[in-house]
């Protein structure tokens, strides 16, 4: 995009399909049965639907990471990086609460200190410049 202003309705779309998104995920933690059938997945599921759709955001959300390190995006990657602490710590209590073994717990708890720390990281160094 030319100049650092972007085009009104760009941002617009953006935060449009952010507010979907998280009024979407907050269904699934709210009424997840529901949300599930809305969705169109059978409750609970028959198969791997889950499975599927946690894969698929999975690989969304690793791809964007590296779209926004390869572009340089710092401020991007911080953001990132300091929202999916929070996801990772609320992953290993989850996993703690289930039938998680210490190793997964462990696995989601690392993982939230490493992007604490990336995020810290970028921060500290100014995000515009690092």
């Amino acid at each position: 995009m030319a100049g650092k202003r972007s085009q009104p309705w760009l941002i617009g779309i953006c935060f449009g399909g952010g507010l979907l998104l998280t009024v979407i995920g907050i269904r699934f933690l709210l009424v997840p049965e529901s949300a599930a059938r809305t969705f169109g997945v059978a409750t609970p599921p028959v198969g791997h639907e889950m499975h599927y759709l946690i894969g698929l955001r999975d690989i969304w959300l690793g791809l964007l990471a590296m779209a926004f390190a390869a572009l340089r995006e710092w401020r991007a990657v911080m953001l990132w990086a300091a929202t999916g602490a929070v996801v990772c710590f609320a992953d290993a209590a989850i996993a703690a609460m289930s039938k998680g073994s210490l190793p997964q717990v462990a696995f989601h708890f690392g993982s939230g200190i490493v992007c604490v720390a990336v995020a810290a990281y970028i921060f500290r160094l100014g995000s515009d410049r690092a």
